[in-house]
This record gives C-alpha cells, sequence and structure tokens, in this order.
C-alpha cells in the first residue's frame, strides 16, 4: 500500500510538474516570430529601441532583424513572406507589389520637421568647386540613387520642381547601396545625393563633401520612411499588425524623448546613444560613433501616425514618371485602420 501510494504521488506530481511547464510555457507559445526588416540607420532606432526594451517581448512578439542595403528588396521580401513587418521609404516596387495586392503601408515611421535637422543635399567639393553652390544649380548635373524609383529619385525631382526645371534635368545614376553612393560622391564620380543628417553631416565635415541645402525646404512635412506589412498580414493577421505598432510606438517615444525633443535628460539620452550603437555605426568605437547618432535624430512620428496627404504626393510622383500604373489608388498602397492619418 505504501508503494502504490508512493507511486501515486509520484505521477501526480509528475501531472503537476507538467501542467506548470506547460503553463509556464504558455507566453513562450503564444510569441509570434517576426522577421523584422531594417536598415542600419539611426532613423530605424524605433525598432531597435522596442526590441532593446522587451517592447516586442512585452507584446508577445518573437523578432529576428533582417537588415537590407535598400528600400526596394525589402518590399520584395515582405512580399514573399520572408520579412513579416519593414519600416524603410516608399519605393516604386513598393506600389507595384500593393498594387497587386501583395503589400500594405500601415504606419508612418521617419517624419521631415521643421525645426529639426532633416536630410541635408550634399555636392562633392569637385561639383561645389565648379558652381554648384545651392540646389537652383543642380540642373544637368548627375545625382546618385540607389534605384529608379527611389526616395532619393523623388527628393531629386521635388527638388528640381520647386526651382523650376524639369526633373529630366537631373541626371539620377542608380548606384544600388548607399555605400556605394557615398564613394561616388566623396570621388567626385556624381555630383550631388541627399540623404539624413547621421550620414550628411559626418560626409560634409570631411574636405570631400559639401552641404548646400535641406529637403524639408522642398518637401515640407515629408513621411520619409512608413510602416508596412504584407496585405494578407493586414487582413487576415490584425492582431499581430497591431501589436508590433504598439511596440514600435513606444520605442519611437522613448527616441523622441531623449534625443529630438531631449525631455527625458543627459543621462537617458546617453542611455538612448549606446543602445543605438548595438545597431547603428558598429564598427566604430562609441566615442566616434556617438556624435554621428545624435545627429541623426529626426523625428519618428507619435503612435505611427502616418501622412497620407504626402505618400499621396509621392505615389501621384511615381506615377507621372511612368514608374507605376495611373490606376493605382491611394487605398490600394494604405490600410487607414491601424493608425492616426492626416
Amino acid at each position: 500500500m505504501r508503494g502504490q501510494s508512493l507511486k501515486r504521488r509520484s505521477v501526480l506530481g509528475f501531472a503537476a510538474g507538467f501542467m506548470a511547464i506547460a503553463i509556464g510555457g504558455e507566453v513562450a507559445l503564444a510569441a509570434d516570430k517576426i522577421n523584422v526588416g531594417a536598415l542600419r540607420f539611426t532613423s530605424h532606432s524605433a525598432s531597435f529601441v522596442a526590441f532593446e526594451r522587451e517592447y516586442f517581448k512585452n507584446n508577445n512578439l518573437d523578432v529576428t532583424f533582417k537588415f537590407f542595403q535598400a528600400a526596394q528588396p525589402m518590399a520584395v521580401a515582405i512580399a514573399s513572406g520572408d520579412v513579416h513587418v519593414g519600416v524603410t521609404a516608399i519605393s516604386g516596387g513598393l506600389i507595384n507589389l500593393a498594387k497587386k495586392g501583395a503589400i500594405k503601408v500601415v504606419g508612418g515611421a521617419l517624419h521631415e520637421e521643421k525645426g529639426i535637422d532633416g536630410q541635408m543635399i550634399l555636392v562633392s567639393k569637385k561639383a561645389y568647386d565648379a558652381g554648384v553652390t545651392s540646389p537652383d544649380k543642380l540642373k544637368g548635373r548627375t545625382y546618385g540613387i540607389t534605384q529608379a524609383g527611389s526616395s532619393f529619385h523623388y527628393m531629386a525631382h521635388k527638388i528640381a520642381q520647386k526651382e523650376g526645371f524639369p526633373g529630366s534635368e537631373i541626371k539620377v545614376k542608380p548606384l544600388q547601396k548607399v555605400g556605394a553612393i557615398i564613394g561616388a560622391l566623396k570621388s567626385g564620380q556624381i555630383d550631388a545625393w541627399s540623404i539624413v543628417p547621421h550620414i550628411a553631416k559626418a560626409l560634409s565635415k570631411g574636405p570631400a563633401v559639401v552641404s548646400i541645402g535641406k529637403i524639408t525646404d522642398y518637401i515640407p512635412d515629408y513621411q520619409v520612411t512608413t510602416v508596412f506589412t504584407s496585405a494578407k498580414n493586414a487582413s487576415q493577421n490584425r492582431d499581430l499588425v497591431k501589436r508590433f505598432l504598439a511596440a514600435f510606438s513606444k520605442g519611437a517615444a522613448d527616441f523622441n524623448a531623449a534625443l529630438v525633443d531631449k525631455t527625458a535628460g543627459a543621462e537617458e539620452a546617453e542611455k538612448m546613444v549606446k543602445l543605438i550603437h548595438k545597431y547603428v555605426y558598429t564598427s566604430r568605437p562609441y566615442a566616434k560613433a556617438a556624435p554621428s547618432i545624435r545627429n541623426g535624430a529626426m523625428r519618428i512620428n507619435k503612435n505611427a501616425a502616418l501622412n497620407v496627404t504626402n505618400v499621396r504626393d509621392q505615389l501621384q510622383w511615381f506615377q507621372s514618371e511612368g514608374l507605376v500604373g495611373k490606376d493605382v489608388t491611394i487605398d490600394m498602397l494604405v490600410d487607414k485602420s491601424f493608425v492616426r492619418t492626416y
């Protein structure tokens, strides 16, 4: 009897332990494994903060970052399912995939704002010495872009438009990767480029590159980057998208308070720069990376709000250049049900 009692207690103990493991493991089992597309830019910091401070984890998301060199390949990865959520600029490739019902923009991220240092217009020292001392003198000059239909292409044409000459008068040169554009600009193989401040300020401090203007003077309230996912996720996995946006928004709030509005104090700003350094300028010692990271602090939209007015302008430009079909509508591109739009 005593042996049977011990056996019974042993079985009951095993069952209780198994249940405890099952209950204890419930959160881990419930966590959705997702790949998040990003670039190693300060402008992608909301995702990095959300990961490091466990905002993703607290929303039952098990995140792995997939890093890219440009926007269009990320859009392709979203459409194929290799990446679940991406944060980058709108491109012609993204819009064409949206037309096919593969992708939806669901929120806003990086945003140009008056009074905050944003993307800068740069020229090579060679071009500057030849008279390209302001954006109105870019007519007939070469301008570096990653791919045709990239955000760099859009910015070049918006500069031309405001300065009163056709976009075709700026000779865009696709170089595929940001690193290749930097090399071409510094060596004088291209005349001009525009880029976020953490890269632009560092380049303009050197002897080979000169800053001649600001993008915010040409595209007010520019929605530089957006949050996007597959159309399938937007329609069939809405809870996952909402949880991502909730965590992303918390990361953005921390970033803005620390480095943009600077309301969180010097200690928090230092912590934020150290956090970002895990992902941006990782090959540089912290002392050398920190100033560039701070220089890259542009506004990331509160609660991932989306400037649809500017997104519509971007869509119209892509259409005017024949890069996407005239029949693409804003509703094909954007799902407005997730965040505040304006």
